[in-house]
């Protein structure tokens, strides 16, 4: 249970998360003492309040518009996306800041496309992005604060972790994992790109927070592996009678308000900085997830 008492280890802020909440079962595991923010990212009185009532050590922001069912959703709602994806961020900044707490944010990778040059996919002959290429990516709203927001983080603020996932797979079908996502659609294209195992990688942003480790790190799996092939293993592991269609990306883009990011980060900056995690190449980490979640019996998603 998170611990209510007058000071905690880890704030988390972004308590009804998808990912807060699995990082608040991996601290619980851990045995660490934690509480789950009461205020929203752009409130800044209550943010003091909070921070100087439970004197955290580390604060976990899994907090920010996404959008319901997607980034779509951010075309239409661009104040509020502002709002807590820009100005709510730097607000949680400065106040740690201020207070010489470290704090680690959960951002996105989703700030790139592969292009007709040397950001090619490696099969080919390209190479990922790293964490200082710029930015090439503006297809979405969504993507756009998240690289305003982690320039202005990575220039003015010296105790900010930023974490790049790139969708999110968990041991489940969660409605917000990757795969779930992608076997609900009637069609899907068909593009290698970088993943994060969540079971893999959260325990490292954990032990990236206890260092104090700052900065920005492409936080995936190694590799890119295509949605054909993520499809093909839930046919294998999970529904034996699944199928699946596919289409362009210029088909995909006549159905969707805001264009979708593709493209492989570059990780070795963060397998160099944790020489002891086991961060699997995405295959082979992918390949475990759908092993786990047979063994638990997962069961097929239901037809939308």
């Amino acid at each position: 249970m998170p611990d209510e008492s007058a000071q905690v280890r880890f704030l988390i802020v972004g308590r009804t998360g998808w990912i807060a909440n699995m990082v608040a079962e991996l601290l619980e595991q851990r045995g660490e003492r934690y509480a789950f923010a009461s205020f929203r990212l752009e409130q800044r009185e209550a943010c003091e309040l909070e921070l100087d009532a439970l004197r955290p050590q580390r604060v976990l922001n899994c907090a920010g518009v996404t959008g319901r069912p997607n980034v779509d959703w951010c075309e239409d709602h661009r104040r509020e996306t502002v709002r807590s994806n820009v100005l709510g961020v730097l607000n949680l900044a400065d106040c740690c800041a201020s207070r010489g707490i470290h704090l680690t944010n959960f951002a996105t990778g989703c700030l790139y496309h592969y292009d007709d040059g040397e950001h090619r996919p490696t099969a080919e002959g390209g190479r990922p992005f790293t964490e200082d290429d710029p930015p090439n990516f503006f297809g979405s709203y969504y993507s756009r604060t998240k690289a305003m927001v982690e320039e202005l983080l990575r220039s003015a603020f010296d105790n900010v972790l930023i974490l790049r996932l790139r969708m999110p797979v968990s041991d489940d079908l969660s409605p917000r994992s990757f795969v779930a996502k992608i076997a609900r659609y009637e069609k899907v294209v068909n593009i290698p790109n970088s993943m994060t195992v969540l079971t893999e990688l959260l325990p490292v942003a954990l032990d990236m927070s206890e260092r104090g480790l700052t900065g920005v790190y492409n936080f995936t799996n190694p590799g890119s592996i295509s949605h054909n092939e993520v499809l093909e293993l839930y046919r294998k592991y999970i529904d034996p009678k699944f199928q699946w269609k596919n289409f362009t990306l210029e088909e995909q883009a006549k159905i969707l308000k805001a264009g979708r990011s593709n493209c492989e980060l570059d990780v070795r900056k963060l397998l160099r900085d944790n020489p002891g995690a086991q961060i699997r190449e995405v295959h082979a980490a992918m390949e475990e997830v759908f092993r786990r979640m047979q063994a638990k019996g997962v069961k097929p998603l239901a037809a939308p």
